[in-house]
Order: structure tokens, then sequence, then C-alpha cells
């Protein structure tokens, strides 16, 4: 068993700074806060000592081994560690024959770090994984190649996979001041001092590894003057000249079978598809200088010349191949230039991708293996039989060589596969194709168009009401589900953020959120005890980490500050959304309500953090008006006088008396009232419609003078009789089916500005 993580509290002069410096609690990690921050899964797993199989990936000197150094300080289950370069099969059995006899003997789980376990083959690995399917060692494996290419894909699929990332050039220089400071393990005892730009340059070309900074920073300490060790004390002066020594020049991130190598042909073509030259050539001039094969990438440039440049420049494609001829006929080094000359060329053409297009002929092929028209068959052998080719336009015989007859199936009638771009040579036959594109489908629409059409036909009294109500509940949920994708797509999430959802009670945003912040925290307030029970129940089969937290909060929007963390693992989120939160409505003023909601927010959320919000305010929900004279066909004049009571309701002060902000507030209220709280805030205004139903009961309800304060006030405006004619008429309307029903909604995107304290609370 390795001794790897044995070494505690050892002295300046024992083993490698980068050794010594390892963070000993999740509190001296440096840099990963995406996955060890405050409530993300990671750290809530490692403190309850309920971590699960994991896999850390990342490059060099990101802090894979340390973290499983944290977690062996931490856990109470036992602790081994195995390296894939220097153990094989032998090692795995005697290290599961250990963790097996303290399972079945004391009970006691045995958590087994694997260090480089892409190196380990697919027989070793496959050694380990009976026993970590079964629970026998829960498995932390450190990798620096993409584990979902390199690791066992069972044991991938057994296992969470934390990606570490690089550490920031301030990550780095908390690191080195760290390690100046420490009198035990590090160079505290000694006053260290930087010439201008030398520990900045260790910092640069470190690129964001830590043990090699830490590295380069022993050499360079301890080769300054005075000789070392010096005394306790003493000032040790580090040169740039010393700097510079000890950190040689890097050697490139690039192996030709791992990730740097598909990484850097990803940048390569992507700033090619972007049209960006330069950011080309130099990764371009990355992969040639690592010994990148040319033949590899003249063959991604020829794939590129016809999936993103296309028809918008059809040179591209002769222009890489010509390219690519020459390369094979000089070679190095002079096969530079056409390497160059392809790339460039490329990178400032035209781009266009609608070569794509084939690719929707393809599915459409799967999902209907049509019979070719009659018209076009071959009537070189069944024209007498069966008239194959009878009714075939020769399209040579017309002047232009062209001639408008259906060439699709019947089945795909009037089905379009490709779009002209708009750019480069394809924008000078985009009006051709789509001219002759119109006129094809007029010609075959007007022939057969109403012969082969359905039309849908329903009354009060067809069988065919259920199928409207089904109909409705789908359109029901597109509708929902496109006010979720507007709410979250208007912000940048990433898998770590910390996410809350106020008025989460119907759970819309609450598992999309999940979804998108798997090492993240989604974090929900409910108004009962009963709507917390159901959304739990649908989070059962969630591993206790993975799970939302869910608070059962009545009162405020949210928690004051400081009170938050009695509910959930953070008190800091990255995001908040919200959908329609005052769908019941609200007492007193409005502008005062959203800015209270708007100030709670604010207290919550992170220094960059932002809120999405998506309401429907009832003065710009459908009118009466327009659906009696719409939908219902109502005299113009009947639906005139409607519109002026409305508009006399809707109108600020005048409505109901006992809510009138709840009825009138607009966009400009919500604005002006998130802004004074402290928010940059953008708000959209969306245009919403849906096929309804409606039901007695809601005509019942708006039509109540007694209960309905629209009633009352409509009523009191236009009379009995007109009140009541516009009644019928919806009534009779209603009877017949399903009717448009429009409204608009505010999408509001708050960005938290940095304000002082006071002015908030």
């Amino acid at each position: 068993m390795s001794d790897l993580f044995t070494v505690e509290g050892a002295g300046a002069s024992e083993g490698p700074l980068a050794d010594r410096m390892r963070p000993q609690t999740l509190d001296d990690v440096i840099g990963q806060s995406h996955i060890v921050g405050p409530g993300r899964l990671l750290r809530r797993a490692i403190q309850a000592d309920r971590l699960s199989s994991v896999i850390f990936y990342g490059p060099p000197g990101t802090g894979k081994t340390s973290l499983a150094r944290v977690i062996a300080n931490t856990t109470r289950a036992c602790f081994e560690s195995l390296n894939a370069v220097l153990t094989g099969i032998k090692d795995i059995r005697e290290a599961i024959d250990r963790s097996d006899e303290r399972r079945r003997l004391y009970g006691r789980r045995t958590i087994l770090f694997v260090d480089e376990v892409h190196r380990w083959n697919k027989a070793q690995q496959d050694a380990l994984l009976p026993w970590v399917e079964n629970g026998t060692v829960i498995l932390i494996g450190a990798t620096t190649e993409n584990p979902f290419f390199e690791v066992n894909r069972a044991l991938v699929s057994r296992s969470r996979v934390f990606q570490l990332k690089s550490l920031t050039p301030e990550n780095l220089l908390e690191t080195a001041a760290r390690a100046l400071a420490d009198v035990k393990r590090g160079y505290g005892r000694w006053k260290v001092v930087f010439e201008e730009g030398a520990l900045e340059h260790l910092v640069e070309v470190a690129g964001g590894d830590a043990r090699s900074l830490l590295n380069a920073l022993e050499l360079a300490v301890e080769t300054s003057p005075p000789s070392w060790p010096p005394s306790e004390g003493a000032e040790i002066r580090v040169s740039l000249e010393a700097a510079e020594e000890s950190i040689q020049r890097r050697a490139l991130l690039y192996d030709r079978d791992g990730d740097y190598h598909f990484d850097t042909i990803s940048a390569f073509i992507k700033s090619v598809r972007g049209s960006d030259p330069d950011a080309a050539l130099y990764w371009l001039a990355k992969m040639v200088r690592a010994g990148e094969d040319p033949a590899f990438i003249f063959r991604r440039m020829i794939i590129l010349a016809s999936e993103d440049v296309g028809l918008a420049d059809p040179q591209a494609l002769p222009v890489v191949i010509s390219c690519a001829e020459a390369f094979d006929r000089i070679g190095f080094p002079e096969g530079n230039f056409p390497l160059a000359q392809a790339c460039l060329y490329l990178a400032a053409a035209p781009k266009s991708n609608s070569a794509l297009a084939f690719f929707d002929a393809l599915g459409e092929v799967e999902k209907e293996d049509a019979e070719v028209p009659n018209h076009l068959r071959d009537a070189s052998r069944d024209a007498e039989g069966f008239g194959h080719g009878d009714g075939y336009i020769y399209p040579h015989a017309y002047r232009d060589h062209w001639a408008a007859q259906q060439y699709l199936p019947a089945a795909l009638k009037g089905k379009t596969f490709y779009l002209p771009s708009s750019v480069g040579y394809e924008g000078g036959i985009r009006e051709e194709v789509l001219r002759k594109r119109e006129i094809q489908a007029a010609v075959i629409l007007g022939d057969s168009g109403e012969a082969d059409g359905e039309f849908l036909s329903w009354s009060a009294s067809s069988k065919g009401r259920e199928g409207w109500f089904k109909r409705l509940e789908s359109g029901r949920s597109a509708l929902l589900l496109a006010d979720r994708d507007r709410i979250i797509g208007q912000t940048t999430i990433t898998r770590y953020d910390r996410v809350l959802i106020p008025a989460a009670g119907d759970g819309l945003l609450l598992w999309e959120s999940l979804r998108r912040t798997p090492e993240g925290l989604t974090a929900a307030l409910v108004d009962t005890q009963a709507a917390r029970d159901a959304l739990l129940r649908f989070a059962a089969a969630l591993d206790e980490t993975e799970k939302p937290e869910i608070a059962v909060y009545p009162a405020p929007p949210f928690p004051v500050p400081g009170e938050a963390e009695k509910f959930f693992s953070t008190g800091v989120f990255d995001h908040i959304f919200a959908r329609e939160n005052w769908r019941r409505g609200f007492s007193g003023e409005a502008e005062q309500v959203f800015r209270d909601y708007a100030r709670s927010a604010w207290n919550l959320l992170a220094p960059k953090g932002d809120l999405s919000l998506l309401q429907s305010p009832p003065r710009l929900g459908e009118r009466l008006s327009r659906v009696i004279l719409e939908e219902c066909g109502a005299p113009s004049e009947l639906s005139e006088k409607l519109r002026e009571a409305e508009e006399h309701f809707f109108s600020p002060g005048v409505g109901n008396a006992g809510s009138p902000q709840w009825l009138t507030w607009d966009g400009e209220v919500l604005r002006r009232s998130f802004e004074e709280a402290g928010f940059a805030v953008t708000i959209t205004t969306v245009d919403q419609r849906e096929e309804r139903l409606i039901s007695k009961r809601d005509i019942s309800a708006w039509f109540d003078k007694d209960r309905s304060s629209w009633g009352t006030s409509v009523c009191g405006i236009l009379g009995d009789g007109d009140f009541n004619r516009i009644r019928e008429t919806l009534t009779e309307r209603a009877a017949q089916g399903p009717l448009i029903w429009k409204w608009k909604s505010f999408l509001l995107l708050g960005k938290r500005r940095s304000l002082e304290k006071s002015a908030i609370l």
C-alpha cells in the first residue's frame, strides 16, 4: 500500500515543496471552486462522508491528488492508494482482499484512490469493476486523459466525473504566497524577495500548473544567494534571471492520441469556421510544431471546405485539394506554405453549412420509405406494361431548361430540405432557387391540393371533443416548455452553478435546473409541506447528494440575509429563476411589492449573479372585447363599447378598488423597482397565444356582478342589456369549440450590480 497520504506536517527540508504544500482540508484547496465551493455537490458529499465513486479529470497540477488527500484526511473510511503506472492486477487483488475483510469483519468502508487510472489496460480496469459495483471499494480515480475515451466505459458509468480546470494566475499567485508564508512546510522562516517581474514570470510560464510553479519556486529560492540553507530570518533575493532559469520553456501540451490532440484540432476547426485567420494560423502552427500528421490536418480542412464553406464558395474544395496534392509533392519544410494557404483561404471564405440539408433528407428516408412517383420511373423498361415515365416533363424542351413538376414522393409533397444561404456564390443563386420552389409549389398544390387535403372540423356534438382536450393539453405543455426555455435560456448556466427557484411548486423550472447543474446545487422554495413532499417524491430515485434542496417558506418571497443557510447548504446563489410569482395577485403598492422582492433576491445572489423572471401582467392579458369581435363575430360597436369599459377597468386607480395595483401595473413599474434594488435590467415583451376551451364555469365567474370585480365594473358602464348580450355571444361561441387566447408576458433579466450594502438592506 502506498504511503502517499501518510506524510503530514513535513518540515521545510523533507520532500519536494509541491508535496509539502498539498492542502490538508477543503478550505486549503485553491481554485476549483466550481466543484468544491460552498454548496457544491462534491463539497457536500465530502463533508457528509457520503462519497460515491468519482473520477477527477484535468490537466497536470490542478489538484486531483490533493483532493484525494483531503478526502483521506476527512473520511472515516479506510483509505488505500495505488498508482496505475507502478501496479497491476496482483496489487488490485491485494487491495480488494483487505477491503473485503474490513467490510465483512468490521463493517468499514474502503476508499481506493488510483492515480493515473487511464494507464491501466482494459483487463486491469475490468478486474476492479465488480468490486466497485458491489460496494467493496469506493473508487477515486485521477486522470489527465478524457475518461469517457480512456477509462473503461462500465467503470465511468458507475462513477461521477468531476473536471478540474487549470488554475488562474490569481490562484497561482495565492499558491506561491502560501508557500512563501508557511513556516513549517514552506519558506516562512526566511524573507524571500522577488525582483520585479520574477514571480510573475514563474506564474505565467507555469500555465495553470501548481506543481510546475512550486517546483520552479523551490529551485529559484534554494539556488539564490545566500547559500542554502541560510540562517533563520535571512533575506533571499530571487532575480528575474534566476526565475527564468528555474522554469524552462514549457513543452507543448499536446499528444497525438489524447485530449490535447482532439482539443487542438477542435480549436483549429472552430477558428476557421468562425473566420478568424489569426487564431486559425496559431492552432495550425501548434499542431505542426507538435508533429501532427499533415495528412490529418488536410483531411479535416477538406471536410470543412464542404461542411462549413460549401456553396458559399465552390472553389474552396478544389483549392484545399490542390494544396494537399502540392504538399504531397514537396513535403516539409516548404510544405508549410500550401498548409498555410489552405488554412487562410478557408478562414477568409464566406461560410454556409447548407449541405447539412442532406441529413434532414436522410432522416426523412428513415421515417418514410416512399415509392418513386410513376412519372419519374424508368421508362426504358416498363413504359408499355405499367406506364412508367408517363407524364414526365422534359425540362430541356422549355426555353429556360426548367419546368415545374413534382419530384418528391406524394407523401412528401411540399417538403423542403435545402435553404440557400445569402452569402457568396450561394447568395447569388438563392433567389432563383426560392423562386422556382414557389412556382413549383403553386403548380403542384393547385393541381391536387383540395383532393388530398385534410380538413379538420369540430362541433359541440362531435365525438372528437375528447381529442380536442388532448390536443389542448399538448398545447399547454408546449406553452410551459417555451416559458421554461425562455427563462433559463437568457442566462449562461454551467454544470457547477447554484440555482434558487422561488414558488417552485409546479416543478417546471426545478427539474430542468437540476439537469443543467449536476455538480452544483438546485434549491427551491415552496409554500406548503404538501408541495415539498410532492416534489421530493419525484426525486426519490436520486442519490441523497444529488437531490434538490427544497424548503417550505410561506411568508416573504425569499429568506432574509443570513437566514438562507438554515434551509440550504449555501446562502449564495448564481441564478434565481422564477415564473408567474404573483399569479394569485398581491395587496399594496405594486412598486413596493416588486422592490421588496428584488431586494431580497439581490441579497441572495453572488456578485455576478442574475435573476430571470417571467410574469404576465393582468393589464396586458386577453381582452374579451377582442375575443367577441375576432373569435365570435360580434358587431364592432358592441366590441368597441366593451373595449372602452375594459380600458377603464384596467386604468391605474380606477378598477378594483381593493387591489388596483395588482391589475394595473406595467413594465415600467417592474423595471424601476428592480433597478432601484440594484439590478441592471432588460425586459422583453413576449407575445403568447394558445387554443383554449371556455367553460360555462369560466363565463359564470367572469359575468358574476356580485363577485367579479371585472363584471361589476363593466356592467356598471355598459348596463345590463349590452352586458348580457356579450355574455350570450361568448356562451354561444364557447359551445362551438376552442378559440384563440392571446396575452403578453414580461421576460425580465436582472444582473446584480455592486452597491453599498446599506443601500440594499
